[in-house]
Parts: C-alpha cells; structure tokens; sequence
C-alpha cells in the first residue's frame, strides 16, 4: 500500500462519491467499439447509487475503497458467491472462489499504487472468506488491465461473454491461487 493511500472497507455514506467514480472509470475499461450510450446503459443499471446501497448491505458482495486526501480514488467489488455464469464455472480450476467483479483508479491517481493496494487488500478479504483461488473478467481488447492482473499473479483459463447496454462484449477469465 502506499503510504499516502488508505485501504478499507466502504461504508454508505461513501456510495455518492463510490456511485461517481465508477461512472467516471468504468468507460475507460471498455472496448473501443463500445458507444457512449451503451457505457451510460450500463453505468444506470450497474453502477447507480442505489445499486452500490444494495451491494454494501449485501453479504455476498464485499466493497473496498482506496481513499487519498479524503476523496476516494479506487474501488474494489468482490462476489463472495459461487459463479453462476456455465462459461465460467467450467473455466475456474479452484474451489471455493470469489469473483474479483470490479477493480478501478481514478486516471489522475494511475501508476500510483493504488491499484496493487487495492488488489492487495482484496486478496486479503478472499482468503478471509476461505476462497482457494480467485477470478475475474476482464475484456480481450484491455491490455492494460490483463497485463496488471498478470503481474498480480491471474492466468487465463477461459472466456466469457459481458453485455455493455445492446453490446455482447467477449472477456477473458483469469484466476489465481490464493
């Protein structure tokens, strides 16, 4: 971790500013052929601030925040449940998993830490819920952030589809031991 970034967990009064910055990350993860409309479709349905409400009152899902000068810059969503997507769940070589779901920097705060931070406290939580591996998608047209999560131990060991708005997108799955 860095020493001018903490990590912990989210709490409600962070969902406005959590809502936000997902709104402000989640376009630049994705392809390029994605519209603006489909990024906003999903962002509505995905990443609204009640949505985030629901995911931090949820047992299955476990928010991490990375905050710097009082402003959040990064997030975390890790799934605390078995996948239910087949293409996955045929992929994953380790039992019991938990999904990586979300992992995003603020663009100012990129090459920071942040991100190892991030992954860091993550992994810490996964193995804290008794996970032996853990998974996550990430589009096959997203070098940057496949080549992160190789650095942060993740192989590819399948494929998946995800749908951005009217967009079926095609990811990768990656996991790693714990």
């Amino acid at each position: 971790m860095t020493a001018s970034c903490a990590v912990r967990a989210a709490v409600p009064d962070d969902v406005p500013a959590l809502a936000a910055l997902a709104a402000l990350t989640f376009p630049l993860a994705c392809p390029p052929g994605s519209t603006p409309e489909d990024q906003q479709a999903f962002i509505t349905s995905v990443l609204s601030p009640g949505r985030f409400a629901s995911y931090l009152a949820s047992p299955e899902r476990s928010v991490l925040v990375a905050e710097q000068g009082g402003a959040l810059v990064g997030y975390t969503m890790l799934v605390l449940t078995a996948p239910t997507d087949p293409d996955v769940a045929g992929a994953l070589t380790l039992t019991p998993t938990v999904e990586l779901s979300k992992c995003y920097v603020h663009p100012a705060h990129h090459g920071a830490g942040i991100a190892h931070a991030l992954m860091e406290s993550s992994l810490a939580v996964a193995q804290g819920h008794g996970a032996a591996g853990i998974w996550l998608g990430v589009n096959q047209e997203n070098a940057r952030a496949r080549a992160f999560y190789e650095r942060s131990g993740f192989s590819v060991v399948g494929t998946k589809h995800f749908t951005v708005g009217t967009r079926l997108e095609n990811d990768y799955v990656l996991e790693r031991p714990l």
